[in-house]
């Protein structure tokens, strides 16, 4: 185990009560009012991740199918 893992092991919450007490904080940090404008932001910022992770390894599949120019050629 890497000293990494043994400080986040009590930090990361396991149960349904932490959890729930998570959102409790949420709640009353933000307000109900904030919070589906949070929620919508973030799933926003997922989308346009994985739309841009998906941009990146199109390119990498196009120029791994097209043959060198210059290989071969003589």
């Amino acid at each position: 185990m890497t000293p990494f893992n043994v400080q986040l092991a009590g930090l990361i919450p396991t149960g349904g009560g932490e959890w729930v007490l998570i959102l409790l904080i949420v709640l009353l940090l933000f307000g109900g009012t904030k919070l589906p404008q949070l929620a919508k932001g973030l799933g926003q910022s997922v989308k346009e991740f994985k739309k841009a992770s998906k941009e990146e390894e199109a390119p990498a599949k196009d120029e791994a199918k097209k043959p060198d120019p210059t290989h071969g050629a003589n």
